[in-house]
């Protein structure tokens, strides 16, 4: 039996219905993964949150959800939020190039700054190579505890040859690139950024940019991956590297704040929102497409959701989906790099479904 941690309905919530919660909790349950905290949000329901499994597995403490973990490429849509209030402000354009923030820096054979713009880097239509196929990154736990600054990441990628898959190639070397970006056009680290434009003005108690800083605030998801049959705990990691393509921490009610916030337009003026929600084929997945920095989903008919998944080398994992009005949102954080990913996403578009 899958342990879980009884969701509580807010107060005052009149027809609040959770069995969709609790049906999603007892799949999530059968899924493989150490532990999952799962946080909802409803018309009805208000916010829930909850839990299935471990979250360390050492001392056999529960998930119940309010859990600290990496969130990963979520950590993506966050940047292209800060991007897109810049645009608003005048301060940055999405058309802008890579060369006029950053003159030199990109000048190789391949790869041109002079044509490369802000928007193609949100998108993952630049042409870069993602940085972590560098021979740098091949020894996973080489550089666990090494500091490494966003311009290094950047560097590597220069030094590879292009991606195959085009125009859309996903690739983590944009995102830090765009980090670069917003730190020369406001003089602060987008950490900073982050935390002044997003995470003060929503009260997110529960996020963090940490630096190098190597452990989670309590309490935390630990994170597993296997190796040679052996279950490794791989929570404690200097993820500096990530920067601004996945180094965030938070929780699950902080993520799905953000999110609600983003969807619902408290974030970014109409005609940002409506830039970041200009998509692209993305042909590593389903039907899916990308826009800037977010991830397009249709878990069925007649239902367009949003969102942004994450692993991290940790093991943590981040799965969600938010609705264009941002009423209603699902967000899964998973201490496991292995387990029953169909099932997970199956339930997870179940439940945006019905959630009331």
């Amino acid at each position: 039996m899958p342990l879980l941690t009884a969701p509580v309905a807010s107060a005052g919530a009149p027809g609040c219905d959770t069995k969709p919660f609790r049906a999603a909790l007892a799949e999530l349950g059968t899924a493989g993964a150490s532990g999952v905290s799962v946080t909802v949000k409803s018309p009805r329901c208000g916010v829930l949150s909850a839990g299935v499994g471990l979250a360390d597995l050492r001392t056999g403490r529960a998930v119940v959800g309010d859990e600290h973990s990496r969130i990963a490429s979520n950590t993506k849509t966050w940047v292209a939020t800060v991007v897109l209030q810049l645009v608003g402000e005048g301060r940055l354009r999405l058309d802008d190039t890579v060369d006029r923030h950053l003159p030199g820096l990109i000048r190789t054979e391949h790869y041109d700054g002079r044509t490369i713009t802000v928007r193609q880097l949100l998108q993952h239509t630049s042409g870069l190579p993602d940085y972590l196929e560098a021979p740098f990154w091949e020894d996973e736990t080489a550089h666990r505890w090494d500091h490494i600054e966003p311009l290094e990441t950047v560097r590597q990628a220069l030094t590879l040859p292009p991606p195959t898959d085009k125009p859309f190639s996903y690739s983590n070397t944009n995102t830090n690139l765009v980090g670069l970006i917003v730190a020369e056009v406001t003089g602060r680290d987008i950490g900073t950024e982050i935390r002044q434009r997003i995470v003060k003005p929503l009260g997110l108690r529960g996020t963090s940019w940490p630096g190098d800083r190597t452990t989670l605030p309590e309490p935390d998801l630990r994170g597993y991956v296997k190796r040679d049959g052996k279950v490794l705990d791989w929570t404690e990691w200097n993820v500096s590297a990530a920067d601004a393509s996945g180094a965030l921490v938070s929780t699950g009610a902080d993520v799905t704040v953000f999110w609600s916030a983003l969807m619902s337009g408290k974030l970014l003026a109409p005609a940002q929102l409506a830039e970041m929600k200009r998509t692209v084929p993305d042909p590593t997945v389903p039907d899916g497409r990308y826009g800037l920095g977010v991830e397009r989903y249709v878990p069925s008919p007649g239902l367009v959701t949003w969102g942004h998944g994450g692993f991290m080398e940790t093991g943590h994992k981040l799965r969600n989906a938010v609705t264009g009005d941002g009423r209603r949102a699902v967000t899964l954080l998973i201490g496991s790099e292995e387990f029953d990913e169909e099932r997970v996403d199956a339930t997870l578009r179940t439940l945006i479904r019905d959630l009331r």
